[in-house]
Formats: structure tokens, C-alpha cells, sequence
């Protein structure tokens, strides 16, 4: 990247000028205006003590929204931590990222100045109200570090920068027909690109009205009138079994379902109930999205689309050579454009082995493309990496933290297919035979949960005799699929 011009990403809210909302921006029932939200978000960034980063408690709060825009429009890097990270992944996040202040409740694992994060203008005193905005920074700066999910080791941390986001969303809107008339709906997270890139960070900046349902329940959505609607193929498999949820969707301008591919039978029935045929896309942590069907365009179940905006694709056979664009042949699929990362934090090496000097991504992902452009994302070449509910789960720091217990001599994560999450976690577990008990995996289930996170428990553990492996003594796990439960 080498633009230095200023940046403008959360142009509507940086602007205005421009319609309003008193409920512009709505979180679990609790609302602010742009210009309410402007004010205690640039409030928020004149409390902080230097430049950063900031990590943020990013749970699903005003609170939330108003510490991430006031650390974009100060120009300071911003962290968010996922609210149910363990004690160990916490204390990570915040020690790798380098952050020097806290938004948030207090953690453990967390030994760092607070920041209080005003929520309305009664809580700024009028002494501490900036007049304006922070000079913008260089499109080139930090905005965001998000920290996914390695195959092994802790999560990294994936540097973005203002353009990258700012490109991305513009992509999007163009594929989308989004504009400020939009209302966003969604119940998602808001510490990973979906719910908090996608769902608010590109509504404050294209100046559409966002509304967080709380928890995404087929309830939540219907009762929620909206223009969009996002979701991960979890939440449109449970909208898809409440027809009357579903019917209350019918009356939305798009229905949006990514971070993980969509069963054929939940595409359909939705396109029965809703009239919708859902658009699907692709993308990851480290490239935006990537890939879509379009508003305007076919919707074809089980492919991704085209590329987005300034994205381009490629898709390699093992000898290097791009295959041939029928629709069939699978390569790995690599991405370039503006919205990809700048790098994983302190880790060049890591980096280079999927990051060229020609600017292009291996995503590790295996794809199909047709005569047409049109993608289809055929699955990861490592069995490594779980999609569980929409998250992107890496097996290797499960398994780093099953082998914390005592009875646990070896052990193996993966993720089985399942109607409901997509893939399932499941933990294949060599202990003692006197130790193989529902007692013990109760308790490997709540350790992961205690020190990791909830959404990364294995939701089952069988019990083996041993783990295959090959010659180099490496699991191998393409063997265990065939494992009797």
C-alpha cells in the first residue's frame, strides 16, 4: 500500500451534514443519534492517554461502539477483546498487541489503565467536550488489530489498516446496492470482521442505521424491521426451521449469510419462506470480503460470486499454473487488492509464508471458478481449522490447553459436520482407561471454556486407545474421521 492521503473511513459519521437518526446506531435496545454517538466517541479519544493501542471489552454494548469510533476517528489503534476469552487469551491479546490503555470492565489478566467510555453526552462534562475532530491520519495507519484463530498456537494478531477497511466496505456497497437508506440488522459478535467490521464499523461509514438484535435469534430478527439482514449459516438454519420468523423477514431488501458455507437445503427453504435467495460471500479476517453474489446479480446456492471492488482472485494448481476457469478444477485460491491485511503483529516470518512480495494472500482455502468469475469455496487444506457457528476456530491452541490436565497424555481436535453449527468440536482424547470417564470429559469441556473461550469448547470428547500418526510422529488426522464416536 502507498497512499498517505487522509483518511475517510466512517465518512457518515464523520460528516454532519448528512441525514440523521435519533436511533442511528441501536445496541440491545439502547440508542444514539450519529451526531450523539460522534460526540462521546471523540470524548472517548480525548481521554486517552497516548496513541495506543486501545483494548476493548467488545461485547455486544453502546459502550462497545462508542470505544472502537472514538479510537478510528482519534487515529489510535484499537483491540478488541472477545468477552468470553479465558484468562490465558486475554492476558495474550492485550501483552501481544502492546495495548496501553483498557475500555472495559475489569479482567483478570488485565493489569492496564481504564478508560471510562462515556455513552451519552450527560457523561462528558462540558470542560471535556473537543470542539471538533482529531486531524485524520494517513489511510496507511493502524486502525484495527483483530486477532483470529491459528491452526496452531495462540490467536495472531491481523493488522488492518484504515484503507484496507474503508475499501472493503466501498467494495461491498457496490455489490450490495447498500447506501445510507439502508437499515443493517444483526445479532453477531462485535470483535470479529462480521458483526463489527461489516455490521456497524461499514454502517457509520456508508450512514445506514444499524441495529444489534442482542442475542440472533429467529425471534430477535422479526422482530426487528430492517432493509438487510446478516447472519452466519447457524442463525439461517434456525430462521429456516421458524417459518413464521422467517415469513417477518420477507419484507427485507437483502439477506446476507457468510463466515462459513451455507447448507443447500437451508438456502432453499429460506428462498421458500422469505422470497429471498440469500446472498452468499466470502472472505476472511486478513482480507475483508472478498468475494460475493451480488444485489443485482445471480444467486447461486453454494457459490461465493465474484470478486468485490479492487479485489482480484487467483486460483493455483500445486505446480504454481492458475487452472482452468470451468467450474471444476480446484486450485488454491489466492487474493490481492487494497482490503487485504498489512501483516500478522510481530510475526514477519509467519507472514511471509502467505503474504508475497507480489502482494498476493494464500488464504489456504481450495475453490473452484467458473467461465463466469463465479467462485465456490470447496474446503481448507488443512483439517486444521474449525467453523463452528460462524467462528473460525483453530484446533492446535484446544488442544494446547487439553494437554494443561494431567490426565490428558494426547489428544487431537477436530471439526465433524453438524446441522446446526456447521462443524461440530469434537476432542479425541488418549488417557488412562480409569480415567476415561463423563466426569473427565465434563471437565475438559469447562477447562477450554474457563481458559479460551466458550465458543471454543469441544462439544463432544470420545476416548481412544491412541492417535494415528506417520513415520514423523505427526497426527494424522485425515485417519481419525473415521473414528467410531
Amino acid at each position: 500500500m502507498t497512499s498517505s492521503s487522509p483518511t475517510t473511513f466512517l465518512r457518515a459519521l464523520r460528516d454532519l451534514d448528512l441525514p440523521d437518526h435519533p436511533e442511528a446506531v441501536v445496541v440491545d435496545g439502547r440508542a444514539l443519534s450519529r451526531a450523539g454517538l460522534r460526540a462521546v466517541a471523540v470524548a472517548f479519544g480525548a481521554r486517552l492517554p497516548d496513541a495506543g493501542p486501545v483494548a476493548v471489552f467488545a461485547e455486544p454494548t453502546l459502550e462497545t461502539v462508542v470505544a472502537v469510533s472514538g479510537c478510528l476517528l482519534a487515529g489510535v489503534p484499537v483491540v478488541p477483546v472477545p468477552p468470553d476469552a479465558g484468562p490465558a487469551e486475554t492476558a495474550h491479546v492485550v501483552t501481544d498487541s502492546g495495548a496501553t490503555c483498557w475500555a472495559g470492565p475489569p479482567r483478570e489478566g488485565v493489569d492496564l489503565p481504564v478508560v471510562e467510555v462515556p455513552t451519552v453526552a450527560d457523561d462528558v462534562p462540558a470542560r471535556d467536550r473537543p470542539d471538533d475532530l482529531p486531524a485524520p491520519v494517513a489511510e496507511t495507519e493502524t486502525a484495527i488489530v483483530l486477532y483470529t484463530s491459528g491452526t496452531t498456537g495462540a490467536p495472531k494478531g491481523v493488522v488492518l489498516s484504515h484503507r484496507a477497511l474503508r475499501t472493503g466496505i466501498e467494495g461491498l456497497a457496490d455489490a450490495w446496492g447498500w447506501t445510507g437508506h439502508d437499515v443493517v440488522a444483526h445479532g453477531l459478535p462485535l470483535f470479529h470482521t462480521h458483526g463489527l467490521v461489516l455490521g456497524v464499523l461499514g454502517s457509520l461509514h456508508l450512514g445506514s442505521r444499524v441495529v444489534h438484535t442482542g442475542r440472533p435469534t429467529p425471534q430477535a430478527y422479526a422482530a426487528t424491521p430492517a432493509t438487510v439482514y446478516f447472519g452466519v449459516p447457524t442463525v439461517w438454519t434456525r430462521v429456516a426451521r421458524d417459518p413464521e420468523a422467517a415469513r417477518a423477514l420477507s419484507g427485507a431488501r437483502l439477506l446476507v449469510s457468510g463466515s462459513a458455507p451455507l447448507p443447500v437445503p437451508v438456502f432453499e427453504r429460506l428462498r421458500e419462506l422469505t422470497g429471498h435467495a440469500l446472498v452468499e460471500r466470502y472472505g476472511m479476517t486478513e482480507t475483508m470480503i472478498t468475494l460475493s453474489t451480488r444485489a443485482d446479480g445471480e444467486r447461486r446456492p453454494g457459490w461465493v460470486g465474484l470478486p468485490v471492488g479492487e479485489a482480484r482472485t487467483r486460483l493455483r494448481a500445486e505446480d504454481g499454473h492458475e487452472v482452468p476457469a470451468d467450474g471444476e478444477t480446484v486450485g488454491r485460491l489466492e487474493v490481492s487488492g487494497p482490503m487485504l491485511f498489512d501483516g500478522y503483529l510481530n510475526l514477519p516470518e509467519t507472514t511471509a509464508e502467505v503474504l508475497g512480495p507480489d502482494g498476493w494472500f494464500a488464504t489456504g482455502d481450495l475453490a473452484v471458478v467458473d467461465a463466469d468469475g463465479f467462485h465456490r469455496i470447496v474446503g481448507r487444506e488443512s483439517v486444521d481449522l474449525i467453523k463452528s457457528g460462524g467462528y473460525r476456530i483453530g484446533a492446535g491452541e484446544i488442544e494446547t490447553s487439553l494437554l494443561a490436565l494431567p490426565e490428558v497424555q494426547e489428544v487431537a481436535v477436530l471439526g465433524l459436520p453438524d446441522e446446526d453449527l456447521g462443524q461440530r468440536i469434537v476432542a479425541y482424547a488418549v488417557v488412562a482407561p480409569e480415567d476415561a470417564d463423563d466426569a473427565l470429559a465434563a471437565r475438559m469441556v469447562e477447562h477450554v471454556a474457563a481458559d479460551l473461550s466458550w465458543h471454543k469448547r469441544p462439544r463432544e470428547v470420545r476416548f481412544v486407545p491412541s492417535l494415528p500418526r506417520n513415520a514423523m510422529g505427526k497426527v494424522q488426522k485425515k485417519l481419525m474421521l473415521d473414528v467410531p464416536g
